[in-house]
């Protein structure tokens, strides 16, 4: 695969020691790329076939961004792979609660059962939703 992955300015530098360290492994290409949501997202066009996203809804001042920057960056064939753990403490569940219902306004969700998990890793915190754009 050819990969991109991202993050802000500041962890640029970690996503290169990553990708240096591990490049023994990768058969593509993998690069690193700031992605800041909510911002223009022209450079990663055309649509990715995948996007993963792992950890990504507990700030609720991220949600609007983090959901925009999907709106911008899937196409009508782009698969999106969200995992994260369920949090129970705090603002947490409202967060949880306010970006499922916002992403639905876009997107099909449909959320992989536990069965489907990796027998090492699966734990019944953790979630991962197989997402798509609505067709139009």
């Amino acid at each position: 695969a050819n990969v991109t992955v991202t993050d802000l300015e500041e962890l640029q530098e970690l996503l290169e020691v990553n990708i240096e360290n591990n490049k023994h492994l990768v058969t593509g290409s993998v690069r690193a790329k700031v992605l800041k949501w909510g911002e223009d997202v022209t450079e990663f066009q055309p649509p990715p076939d995948y996007i993963l996203l792992a950890d990504c809804i507990y700030y609720e001042e991220s949600l609007e961004p983090l959901l925009k920057t999907l709106k911008d960056l899937t196409g009508p064939d782009t698969c999106v792979l969200c995992c994260y753990e369920q949090r129970t403490m705090g603002k947490n569940p409202e967060i949880e609660r306010k970006y499922f219902e916002l992403l639905q306004r876009d997107f099909e969700l449909e959320k992989i059962p536990l069965d489907k998990h990796d027998e090492e890793y699966r734990s019944e915190d953790i979630h991962i939703m197989n997402i798509h754009r609505k067709q139009t």
